[in-house]
This record gives C-alpha cells, structure tokens and sequence, in this order.
C-alpha cells in the first residue's frame, strides 16, 4: 500500500478514527466497568438502530440528510396516542399503532417528496426548516384540536382543563415493552407459518403461471420447516425458546455454530452440484471456496476461545438483547441490502448519482425521489415507536424533536455522507455515537468534577459533527468539479 492511498483512507475514516480515540478514552476516563458500558449501549442500539437505518434510502437516492424524518416521528406519535385512548395493549396494540402510523406517515412522506422536487440540490436546509413548520402544526394538534375540536375524555391524557394533551404519557400499561417481551417461541412459530405459507404460495403462483415446479426442493423446505418446528415441543428447548430476552453469550455461541456449519452445508451443496454436472467442463462450475471456509472456522473458535476470558465472559452474561427488535433491525438491513438489487433501487441509486443521466436514462426523477421519501417516512415512523415502547414514556412534545439531528450525527460518525451511506455505516456510527453519549457525563464528572460538561460536550458533537460533514461536501463539490474540468481539458488535448 503506498503512501498517498494510506493518506487518503485516514483522510475518507478521519471522522470516524476521531470517535473511536473519543469513546476509548472517555471510556477509560470514566472509569466505568464493561459491564455498566456494554449493556447500556446493546440497549440504545436496539432503540435507536431502526430510525437511522431509516435515513439510507433518500441519501442513496440523492436527497441528501432526511431531516424529514422528524415527520415521520411526529406520524408515529400521533398514532399511539390515539391507540392509547382507545385502550390498546400489549403487542396487538403496537401492531395497530404501527397499521395506524404507516398510511399517515406515508402520506406525509408523499407530501414532503412533492416538496423536495420543487427545491432540488437544497433539501437538507429545506427538511430542517420543515421540520419547525411540521412542529408548529403538531403542537396545534396536541394543544388544541385534541379536547377543543375532537372532544375527548380521558383525565389520565389530557390536561386538567380538557383541552390539550399532557406533556408525558406514561406507556406502561399499554406498549412499554411491547416488542421487545415477543418470546422466542412465538417467534419461531410464527416464521414456520411464514415459511409454510410462502412455500405452499410460491408453488400455486408458478402453476398459475404455467411455469416448472421444483416439487423436490419444495417438499426439502416444508420437510426442513416441519423439522425446526417439531423440535420446540422438546422440553429443554422449548423452555429456553420460552424467554423474551437473549444471553449475549448465547447469541455468540449461535453465530460461531452458524460460522462452522454454514461452509460444512455449502461444501455438500457443491459437492452435490459437482456429482449432477459431472459431465461438464471444470470452467462451467461454481468452485468451492476453501480460503474463506477455513478463515470462517478460524474467525469462529477465536471468537469463542475470547468467551472464556473473564472479562469477556462477565460481560456476555450481563447483556440480554431483545430478540424481536434485535429482528427487527436485522430485517431492514436485509431490506435495504435488497432494495437496492431491485429495479426501484437501482432507479434511485441512478438518481442519486446524477438526476442528468436518470432523466437520458428514461427514469421518472421525481416519481422515484418521492417513493424513497416515503419510505424513509414510513421507515422512520416504526422506529420510533420502537424506540418509544423501550423507553416507556412518551414526552408528546420533546419526543421527536432531536430524532433527525442524533439519527444524522450517528450516521455521519459511522464514515457515512451527504451523498453515501451503508448498513454498516450506520451501524458502526450507532456504536460509537452513543458509546460517547454513555460514558461522557461520566467522564467529564470524573475529569472535571462535574458531569455537566460531559453534557455540554456531547450535545456539542452531535450538532459539529453535521456540520463538518455539510462543510466536507461543500468543499468536495468545487474539487470535483474542477477535476472534471481538468479531465475533460487533458482528454480534448490528447
């Protein structure tokens, strides 16, 4: 690796070696145990993942940092305190807050997407200053349609006078805790019904379309679904299955199980592809990677190895992760990662890339730009409320006013910017972004004898790092452009 490209990874990672040197040092100035750290932070993780994962999908497409999403949020929280009033429990009351959040976000979504099209190359100025229009209309809601033109009654909401909504909801006997109390069990029985379903759908769907049934490969998955199934009527499994929460340590254990047997199945389905396609040439075949199967083993038992350092250990057992929510967020990285393998996310990569090119291209600029917008509308909405159920408490009028600004900040301390981001990204900046908001207060009280300027500091982060990212891409963009001009004057010379 020669000097210049070492230089320009440290200066593309500059932010976020910054924050790691940051959260390792207010860490150890602290003074605070792993397992006070740790266990803390898994939990802002599952609160707050879901909404920046949110924010992927207009960067890509060009929009640049949603401020947008603060709409969203606010789509969130009108939703569950109307399901609140009407008395809705448990997870069936989540899921209907959620079915209720969903067309309403996704009609604000639609609105801003409109609005973003008339104000192209400038959305993220004008995402913030919608954001104070949208607050002023949500405060109107809360202050004075609920109870002075929708009559309601309820003491425990509204204020003494009737009109308007108390500033916090107390959620605890309604959806606190709501997704994340979804046992295993019922996880697992529900992705067997999924799993059934889908197969039995797939194969109708081709038969309708007059299309080949693979009946063998069908009748494997129902077989292997049936066989995951009939194991949870095994006392021992069905009582771990039966917790809501998962060790960490078991979660590492399960990760090392799937690293040393998913090479072992896909050594037997090469094996087998090799025994079908014997008669065909060795360059028409997939090969078997063994490089990466033994680096997977390896990668596996030193993870499981490092389990038994003391440290380490006392650690893993002190975390317990959410497993539904864990899902959750797992399932719109998927989402993501796929998104943009289809047509639609190609569309808005091209968009995102330059709306020139899209419009030669025959892609409908604006049709795409609004369908991301609502998207990440909908998107943030959910995670919201999967932030607010964690929580238990709903502030009705402070709640959703830092989303956009921690939600952009993580992900720009992840290495993410104005015009890319990533799952990893986001994820990475989630870590390091609330690692420093744990141990800062701490530090600084440790440091400087008062934890208020641990408060100081990292509200201090949370708004220079947006601001050096903007800066960063206002300097990038003359730079760019007069490449380009050099490129285009060398190439007419030569």
């Amino acid at each position: 690796m020669n000097k210049r490209r070492l230089t320009d990874i440290l200066l593309k990672n500059m932010v976020v070696i910054m924050f790691v040197i940051l959260c390792v040092g207010a860490t150890i100035a602290s003074k605070q145990p792993l397992t006070f750290v740790i266990p803390e932070l898994f939990t802002r993780i599952a609160r707050n993942s879901f909404i920046v994962l949110a924010l992927i999908i207009p960067v890509i497409a060009g929009m640049g940092l949603n401020f947008g999403i603060v709409i969203g949020a606010m789509a969130a929280q009108i939703a569950l305190f109307l399901t609140t009033y009407w008395g809705f429990t448990g997870i069936s009351g989540f899921l209907a807050t959620v079915a209720l959040a969903t067309p309403l976000a996704a009609f604000f979504g639609f609105l801003v997407g409109k609005l973003f099209n008339q104000m192209k190359g400038s959305e993220m100025i004008g995402g913030l200053v919608l954001g104070y229009f949208a607050e002023g209309f949500y405060q109107l809601i809360f202050l004075f349609i609920f109870g002075g033109v929708i009559k309601l009654n309820n003491p425990t909401l509204m204020i003494a006078t009737g009109v308007g909504v108390k500033n916090t909801i107390d959620l605890k006997d309604t959806v606190k805790y709501a997704l994340d109390t979804v046992p295993m069990l019922t996880i697992l029985e529900i992705g067997f019904y999924v799993v059934v379903i889908g197969l039995i759908c797939s194969a109708l769907f081709k038969m309708a379309k007059k299309q080949t049934v693979n009946w063998k490969n069908t009748g494997l998955g129902l077989v292997a679904a049936v066989a995951v199934y009939a194991l949870t009527f095994i006392g021992p499994v069905e009582q771990f299955l039966a917790a809501d929460r998962l060790l960490l340590l078991y979660a590492v254990e399960l990760w090392c199980l799937y690293m040393i047997l998913a090479p072992v199945f896909r050594f037997i389905k090469w094996k087998m592809e090799l025994k079908k396609h014997a008669g065909e040439e060795l360059g028409s075949r997939r090969q078997f990677d063994k490089q990466k199967a033994i680096a997977s083993v390896v990668a596996a038992v030193i993870v499981y190895a490092l389990t038994y350092v003391p440290t380490l250990y006392k650690v893993l057992l002190a975390v317990k992760l959410p497993v539904m929510t864990y899902l959750c967020i797992g399932a719109l990285c998927v989402f993501n990662n796929v998104l943009m393998k289809t047509r639609l996310g190609q569309n808005m990569r091209t968009v995102g890339q330059s709306r020139t090119v899209a419009n030669a291209a025959g892609i409908d600029v604006d049709k795409t730009r609004i369908i991301a917008m609502i998207f990440s509308t909908v998107l943030a909405s959910w995670g919201q409320l999967i932030f607010l159920q964690n929580v238990g408490t709903l502030s009705t009028y402070g709640a959703h006013t830092q989303v956009g600004q921690f939600a952009i900040a993580a992900l720009l301390v992840g290495g993410a910017s104005v015009q890319k981001a990533t799952n990893r990204q986001a994820l990475l900046g989630i870590v390091l972004f609330h690692t420093l908001f744990i141990v800062s207060p701490l530090a600084g009280k440790e440091l400087f004898g008062d934890p208020v300027i641990g408060e100081y500091f990292r509200v201090f982060v949370s708004y220079g790092v947006i601001a050096m990212a903007l800066a960063m891409h206002a300097w990038k963009k003359p730079v760019k452009a007069k490449d380009e001009k050099n490129g285009k004057e060398a190439a007419q010379a030569t």
